[in-house]
């Protein structure tokens, strides 16, 4: 009966000791809870899909909604479509002068279009630049790379030509520094040996 009273005693032990760690580890748990917050991975994945979804939805409308402006504007400058299967030759004769004359149109507005464009280009240029002199900053050109070599054998190949060394030696006629061959050259009216025979 001992043995079982210690047995008792010792398992009574083990099962305190475990509920008290099973205690604090519920704490830690229920502390680290306690600092992630609101927001747990889960709740931060889906809230993610759903962001993405709904930025997929605003993107399609929005493309949808610059088509449906795009058809409307070129409906607007181009006119609908002519029917021209059962038209006889003046009525095609006047839809093409009709055309004729839109497309002059429009292209004097884009033209008026394209020179606003560039003067307000040119007047921004202008201001930026002002500002830049108020500022004290100057924007630094883009430098170009250019090889240091390829310049020091261009100015060594300028200096050669510069420096010809035929050009510096004089020239001497004197006939005791010529060979004795260029002596015993044949005049042109004097046939060669091997010409003779």
């Amino acid at each position: 009966m001992a043995d079982d009273e210690e047995k008792k005693r010792k398992q009574a032990e083990i099962e305190r000791k475990r509920a008290e760690v099973r205690a604090r580890m519920e704490e830690a748990s229920k502390a680290k809870k306690a600092k992630k917050g609101f927001m747990t991975p889960e709740r931060k994945k889906k809230l993610r899909l759903l962001l993405r979804k709904k930025a997929a939805e605003e993107l399609k409308k929005e493309q949808e909604r610059k088509a449906a402006e795009r058809r409307r504007i070129i409906e607007e400058r181009c006119g609908k479509p002519k029917i021209i299967d059962d038209a006889n030759e003046d009525e095609l004769q006047s839809i093409c002068k009709q055309y004729y004359n839109k497309i002059q149109d429009l292209e004097g507005s884009k033209y008026d279009l394209e020179r606003i464009v560039r003067m307000k280009d040119i007047e921004i240029s202008d201001l930026n630049s002002q500002v830049n002199d108020l500022r004290g900053k100057f924007v630094k050109p883009t430098l170009k790379k250019v090889s240091k070599y390829e310049n020091k054998f261009a100015k060594l190949q300028k200096k050669a030509a510069e420096f010809n060394f035929r050009n510096q030696l004089k020239v001497v006629k004197k006939k005791e520094f010529t060979l004795e061959e260029e002596d015993k050259e044949p005049k042109k009216s004097e046939k060669a040996e091997w010409q003779k025979k």
